[in-house]
């Protein structure tokens, strides 16, 4: 009876849609053979190795993200184009085409539920290490559920990162026009801090074409911009400054 009691509270603490981990459970004092009994009893019901519903719930994939982040502490989050929407930051809302961009560091993986379950939009996972797996995020409210997402800049930087091959550049820079009111302190922490030469020159290259204020309070000096020449494009525009060569619907982008 007290175990059936100390259920109810920890189910009904977590708002609608929240997937519950076994291994949270678990932790929580709930065993294997337990949650089984819970299951036969008509409480919960299984949508995957390791991931448990209320009875009467449906999950969704914020409630996942949810569980992955707060449960299973992961630095899975919602991060590119999709954070840049929820922020109000991108020209083109990515949630409106029915997928998502999650990032996670690079010895993070999506579960095996998490992949097979239907969430009815297609989810675009990437993980990599191109910047510490914890910087750069803020909280997002959706709906009841507090999410991390990636703040703007860092949120753009993973667009270029994904570029050319999965991100238009100029779609990038259209981006970037619109974020004139980022931090410096911030965005330096975030350049300092970031491996990929391509991101740093890119993003670098697309602040100072965009004339922002903030760009000018940017130390070059401790930011590694590496050496030699980097082609993003054939047929493209050297920019010598930044050592690159991007498009020329880019570089004459007005």
């Amino acid at each position: 009876m007290e175990k059936e009691q100390k259920i109810n509270r920890l189910l009904n603490a977590q708002p609608s849609g929240v997937v519950y981990l076994s291994s949270w459970l678990t932790e929580n004092g709930f065993s294997t053979q337990l949650l089984n009994r819970y299951k036969n009893s008509n409480w919960i019901y299984s949508i995957g190795m390791g991931a448990w519903m209320r009875v009467g719930d449906s999950p969704t994939y914020q409630g996942a993200l949810f569980a992955l982040q707060r449960q299973a502490n992961l630095n899975i989050h919602l991060g590119g184009k999709t954070a840049l929407s929820l922020l109000g930051k991108a020209h083109y809302l990515e949630l409106v085409t029915k997928q998502i961009t999650l990032f996670g560091g690079s010895k993070e993986r999506l579960p095996a539920w998490f992949l097979k379950y239907d969430w009815g939009i297609r989810v675009n996972y990437f993980s990599s290490s191109f910047l510490p797996p914890e910087m750069g995020l803020q909280s997002l409210e959706q709906g009841a559920l507090s999410l991390l997402v990636s703040t703007p800049a860092r949120a753009l930087m993973e667009c270029l990162y994904l570029a050319p091959q999965k991100q238009e550049l100029v779609e990038c820079y259209e981006i970037m026009e619109g974020l004139n009111n980022l931090r410096p302190k911030q965005v330096q922490e975030l350049l300092v801090a970031c491996t990929s030469i391509k991101v740093k020159r890119l993003f670098l290259y697309m602040a100072e074409k965009a004339g922002h204020a903030w760009f000018k309070y940017i130390n070059f000096e401790n930011i590694d911009l590496g050496k030699g020449k980097r082609s993003l494009v054939k047929d493209g525009v050297y920019i010598a400054k930044y050592l690159t060569t991007v498009p020329k619907a880019l570089e004459n982008y007005e």
